[in-house]
C-alpha cells in the first residue's frame, strides 16, 4: 500500500541510472510514492504537486534535482508543512554528503529516522540554491567538466574548467557589497564568484558550511596564479587561505552589479544569467533529513598549508 505521506521525486536518468532504479525499488518497498520526472520544469511541478498532499518530499538525483525539488515546494508555498530529503543518485551528490548522507539505502534509513533539522537555504534573484551560487561559469566549460571532477569538486569543477578553456578570459567587473544597507566590500575585475550556503571551497579545513548560522561563505577570486586548472590539487593552490587574490566575506546578504553584458551563474547547476545579483540568506527555513555524521556547528575557516 502507498504511504501518501511520503513522496519520492525522482530523475531516473541521474547519474548512472544504477542508484535511481534501486532508490525506486527501495521506496515502492516501503510504500512510498514515487513520481519520474523528465528534468527542469517537470520536476519543479511534481514537486510542488506531491507538497500538497505529503509532509515528506525527498529528491532522488544529484544536486539539480535537489534543487528543483525545493523551489516546487516553495512555489506551491508548503515549505512551512513539509520535510525535505534526498537520495544521492547524481554524479557529485554534493550537498547530500554535506548533511551527512552516505549512500540510497543509508538514506532511506535516515528520512525514516525521522532525524531532521532546520537548515538555512539561500536565495539569488529569488531563484533558490541549497549548495552554492557560482559567476562566471560558460556552457562551453560545463560540456567539458568530467564526471569524475564534479565528483571530487562539485561546482567548482566547472570553475577550474572555465579556467582552463578560456585562458584569454578578461573577468568579470564587479561591485560586491553587503548587509542591507549594501556596505561597498570590494570592487574590480574578477575571475570568479563563489557563493556558498551548504558548502565551503577548497583551502578550507572543512567543506560543510554552517547551514544554520544565516551566513553566506563568500570568495571573491581576483588575478590568479599561473597553474594547470586541470591537475589534482589545483583547486587548493587557487583557493589556498590567505592567498592575496582572494577576498573571503561571510554575509546574510550580498549584492552584485557586472558592468557589461549579462554573465551566467549556477545555482546548484542550475543556470542563470544577470547584471545584477541579489542574494539573501533565508536562515533554519528549511526542515531537513541529515545523518548521524551532519555537524551543526562545523569549525570556522582556518589556514591551510601552501602547496
Amino acid at each position: 500500500m502507498t504511504d501518501p505521506r511520503r513522496v519520492m521525486v525522482r530523475n531516473p536518468t541521474s547519474g548512472d541510472g544504477k542508484r535511481t532504479r534501486r532508490a525506486r525499488a527501495m521506496a515502492e518497498e516501503r510504500g512510498w510514492e514515487v513520481l519520474d520526472s523528465e528534468g527542469g520544469e517537470h520536476t519543479v511541478e511534481l514537486a510542488a504537486e506531491a507538497s500538497v498532499r505529503a509532509d515528506t518530499v525527498v529528491a532522488c538525483g544529484g544536486d539539480g534535482t535537489l534543487n528543483a525539488t525545493l523551489t516546487g515546494v516553495l512555489e506551491a508555498g508548503r515549505l512551512d508543512d513539509v520535510s525535505l530529503g534526498v537520495v544521492p543518485a547524481g554524479t557529485g551528490n554534493d550537498f547530500a554528503d554535506n548533511v551527512g548522507i552516505r549512500g540510497v539505502e543509508h538514506a532511506f534509513e535516515v528520512v525514516e529516522s525521522g532525524a531532521s533539522r532546520a537548515l538555512d537555504f539561500a536565495t539569488a534573484n529569488d531563484r533558490p540554491f541549497l549548495n552554492s551560487c557560482v559567476g562566471g561559469l560558460t556552457a562551453e566549460a560545463s560540456a567539458r567538466t568530467t564526471p569524475a571532477r564534479k565528483r571530487r569538486l562539485g561546482v567548482l569543477a566547472y570553475v577550474l574548467t572555465t579556467m582552463s578553456v578560456s585562458r584569454d578570459f578578461e573577468g568579470l567587473k564587479l561591485q560586491v557589497s553587503i548587509g542591507p544597507d549594501r556596505d561597498p566590500v570590494w570592487a574590480g575585475n574578477a575571475l570568479m564568484l563563489l557563493v556558498g550556503n551548504g558548502r565551503r571551497f577548497p583551502g578550507e579545513r572543512m567543506r560543510q558550511a554552517n547551514m544554520e548560522d544565516g551566513q553566506l561563505n563568500v570568495v571573491i577570486i581576483e588575478d590568479a596564479p599561473t597553474l594547470d586548472y586541470l591537475s589534482r590539487g589545483a583547486a587548493d593552490r587557487l583557493l589556498r587561505r590567505n592567498a592575496t587574490h582572494l577576498t573571503r566575506v561571510k554575509t546574510s546578504h550580498l549584492h552584485v552589479t557586472h558592468e557589461g553584458s549579462p554573465v551566467q551563474f549556477s545555482l546548484d547547476g542550475e543556470m542563470i544569467e544577470a547584471t545584477e545579483l541579489a542574494v539573501d540568506s533565508q536562515p533554519g527555513a528549511m526542515e531537513f533529513f541529515v545523518g548521524s555524521t551532519y555537524e551543526p556547528s562545523p569549525a570556522e575557516w582556518s589556514k591551510q598549508p601552501s602547496t
